[in-house]
């Protein structure tokens, strides 16, 4: 049996097989995904008006504890037992995380208990993965301190394992604010510009928004929902800044912070950060533009040149071989 599992992983065939395989699925999920997700926009823009309500209840001091179909779901029960069982908050959970958390989407007392939850099962999973597989399944001469070694990065890549992943998913939800964001600042300036107000305006850019970046139209529409009723404006907009992390939202919350604070109009100031916006964007796309030609050396060395020499050298190899004879 042993054999003939070599065997098949030592022919070629087999890898060929494999491979046409992987890039056939790859080609499926490309395609079908975008067809089978449905409206994401419509789910988190109604999750969004749920918030609404329950930031009004917070500041009106009458929240109640059962009320249902708020952004903020409600943790999972054995989750919540472990966490406050082992008072995992204390040992485990962190300002940054909180952070980081909002900064990824995820909100409420789920997402912290879910992380918290995680950074507790993670490194133990993998330590007991990595000890059965090292000191049970693997049979080689590795040395005791080696396989000691393994299971203490297993543990450790565990419990780095939920950092890692809110670490991509901001990067991601950052990526897609970003690209979106010059847009909704000139939808923001013409609404101001038109006389709406900045809370008109903020809600007019989450509703049209929404089609380019959801995650974009989510904070506009929960900015709109603090600024209605937070008592501080300033408060408002530094959650904006906070929760999206990005340089252009800084700037422009700062903006409508001043231009509150000292009575100037709000479409100078739009206006100036706006401007600002799309030439760092037309930036950024002039560097990658830059820094494409270097990146295409390699693949064009590997790739392209071999079968250019096989092309124009194939006919030259034949009609040697078929003179000699």
């Amino acid at each position: 049996m042993m054999q003939l599992i070599v065997e098949k992983v030592s022919d070629s065939r087999t890898w060929l097989a494999l491979l046409v395989g992987v890039f056939t699925i790859a080609s499926l999920l490309s395609v079908g995904l975008p067809l089978i997700e449905g409206d994401r926009l419509a789910e988190r823009m109604k999750l969004v008006g749920s918030e609404r309500e329950r930031i009004r209840a917070r500041e009106r001091e009458k929240l109640s504890k059962r009320n249902a179909g708020k952004l903020r779901p409600t943790p999972k029960a054995y989750m919540k037992d472990i966490v406050e069982k082992y008072s995992l908050s204390k040992w485990l959970g962190t300002e940054k995380a909180k952070l980081q958390l909002t900064m990824a989407g995820f909100r409420g007392a789920q997402a912290e208990i879910g992380f918290l939850f995680f950074r507790l099962v993670s490194p133990i999973t993998m330590t007991l993965v990595s000890l059965l597989y090292v000191f049970v399944l693997m049979r080689n001469d590795w040395s005791f301190l080696l396989r000691v070694t393994i299971v203490i990065i297993s543990a450790y890549a565990g419990l780095k394992a939920p950092e890692l992943y809110l670490s991509n998913t901001i990067s991601k939800r950052q990526l897609n604010m970003r690209r979106a964001f010059p847009d909704a600042l000139d939808l923001l300036l013409i609404c101001v510009q038109s006389g709406m107000s900045i809370e008109q305006g903020f809600r007019r850019v989450s509703q049209e928004i929404g089609a380019r970046s959801v995650p974009l139209a989510e904070e506009f529409a929960l900015t709109t929902a603090e600024l209605s009723y937070l008592p501080d404006r300033r408060m408002a907009y530094e959650n904006f800044s906070r929760r999206t992390g990005l340089e252009g939202v800084k700037n422009i919350t700062t903006s409508l912070i001043q231009a509150e604070k000292y009575g100037t109009p709000m479409g100078t100031a739009l206006r100036v950060v706006a401007q600002e916006t799309r030439d760092q964007r037309m930036n950024e796309a002039e560097k990658k533009a830059a820094s494409l030609p270097p990146k295409l050396t390699l693949p064009l060395m590997v790739f392209f040149l071999p079968v250019l020499f096989i092309v124009i050298l194939t006919p030259v190899g034949i009609q040697v071989s078929a003179h000699n004879w």
